[in-house]
């Protein structure tokens, strides 16, 4: 790639400082990815990671030279490109289609909440990141990185699963079309193309950041979250997309906290001590391959200081929570989005998007339509008892008597996990939890470790990802045809 191919993985801090020093401009990073992204986005077999670009995206970056020249930087994501998850609103000139063909045309009216943060943080927008259609909410068997918009996302170390359903966002920062990324999650939407792609993936606690403007699955579990190349990257993104909006009431239970600062604290030292939960269940079940990394992975944490326990009685807490909260949920939140797009859209409820597939199922439905059916078929008032015995019992069993009570008893910092495997627990309590690279396999497969902890506990599991992480430097960037050589 020449004397650019250090921007293909560079730091936001070792960015900043270049255009601090004049050495690089926000427009000559964003011509560098855009370059980046029509040499391997598309080409032969490309990534396939990033669905549209911004029009305006030069535009903004030269924009924010000027204001860097004239008022000085606003921070860590000044003049840095971001790419959206395309369920994420912005008002410019992108679609928000949720990779699928109904809303291929769909202009939103104004700026997701996580978008306009963004903006305000000074990031440059560059565009939408491809993605399994409707978040993986629309058939069984849909592969990751799947939509009928987009294409199938590759994973850019090869012929491996590339996670889903945030697939574009992480293959695109693991091939260096952008820094960073922004994902969202349902339940391991984060977790597992960040593991999959060898990134870190942070999924917040349910409430940190408003998901207003975004196409919904479950208002009970749904939240959007930063994907990054290391732990402070991803660290200083949270902290820009974090806020409380009237509009979203989940974000009201974070009252009484300040948006924290997840760069403080952070140490190499910080896994001496900690104490730390392992199923080793979830870790015994893994093919050899894999299994091999995983045992370096817990012999590292060991190495750096970490008590390991097993709280073998955790698993079977995953079994009990209740996928058919998410088929009840999506009905009257999808319509409640869909209500609202412009007249012009050619569907404005879940029904309208059974029936707009059905109209060219070669096109729109390769893989069927089964779980928009099953979740249509439902009443859309939440009022069955099945629904209220089902979200209850998620709450019971994720969180008084899954996560809190294994913190609790044991007195652990964190449960620790392989990938995204055991994150449905985490994902029904509405938990944080952190994914950080933790090796590669013999044949190069990525494989991440996973921290999860209790309600609004990122600050803690960021220091201890960032230990691990300092402690290892697992991470190794793929490498993405000639130009890498």
């Amino acid at each position: 790639m020449g004397q650019d191919r250090w921007l293909d993985n560079a730091s936001l801090r070792d960015l900043q400082e270049a255009m601090q020093r004049g050495d690089l401009t926000s427009e000559q990073l964003t011509a560098h990815c855009l370059a980046r992204i029509a040499e391997h986005n598309k080409c032969g077999a490309g990534v396939n990671a990033v669905l549209e670009i911004n029009p305006d995206a030069l535009h903004i970056a030269n924009g924010m030279d000027t204001i860097r020249r004239v008022a000085g930087s606003r921070g860590r994501l000044h003049g840095i490109p971001v790419l959206l998850k395309d369920n994420i609103d912005t008002g410019d000139k992108m679609h928000t289609s949720a990779g699928s063909l109904a809303l291929a045309t769909h202009y939103a009216e104004e700026d997701s909440f996580v978008a306009a943060q963004l903006r305000r943080a000074g990031a440059v927008i560059l565009g939408k990141a491809n993605m399994t259609e409707w978040a993986n909410f629309m058939t069984d068997g849909m592969p990751s990185g799947y939509s009928s918009r987009g294409g199938q996302v590759r994973n850019p170390y090869g012929d491996f699963d590339v996670g889903g359903s945030s697939s574009g966002s992480a293959a695109g920062v693991a091939a260096g079309f952008a820094p960073l990324a922004v994902g969202t999650e349902t339940s391991g939407s984060i977790l597992s193309p960040a593991h999959s792609c060898s990134l870190v993936g942070i999924k917040p606690t349910v409430g940190l950041i408003s998901r207003s403007g975004i196409i919904p699955i479950a208002h009970s579990q749904d939240t959007a979250g930063p994907i990054a190349r290391t732990v402070v990257d991803a660290a200083a993104m949270l902290r820009a997309m974090a806020g409380v909006v009237e509009r979203d009431p989940v974000t009201r239970t974070r009252r009484g906290r300040e948006v924290e600062d997840y760069l403080t604290g952070l140490s190499p030292d910080a896994l001496k001590g900690a104490r730390l939960g392992i199923v080793r269940q979830f870790f015994a079940d893994l093919d050899e391959a894999r299994a091999a990394v995983y045992d370096r992975a817990i012999d590292a944490l060991t190495s750096l200081g970490a008590v390991i326990l097993e709280v073998d009685d955790y698993a079977p807490q995953v079994e009990k929570g209740d996928y058919r909260v998410l088929l009840y949920e999506f009905k009257p939140n999808l319509n409640a989005y869909l209500a609202r797009t412009s007249c012009h859209a050619p569907v404005h409820s879940l029904a309208d998007v059974i029936d707009f597939n059905n109209g060219d199922s070669e096109a729109r439905l390769r893989y069927g339509q089964s779980v928009l059916i099953a979740s249509e078929a439902t009443s859309g008032t939440l009022t069955e008892s099945e629904y209220i015995r089902a979200r209850l019992e998620n709450l019971l069993h994720c969180r008084e008597q899954g996560v809190d009570a294994a913190l609790t008893r044991d007195r652990l910092d964190a449960l620790v996990f392989p990938g995204n495997i055991g994150c449905g627990v985490a994902a029904k309590a509405g938990y944080p939890s952190v994914t950080v690279p933790a090796g590669y396999t013999a044949a190069g497969r990525p494989v991440g470790l996973t921290f999860t902890g209790t309600a609004f506990s990122e600050h803690s599991l960021i220091k201890l990802a960032y230990a691990f992480e300092q402690g290892t430097m697992a991470r190794v960037a793929p490498r993405l045809g000639v130009s890498d050589d």
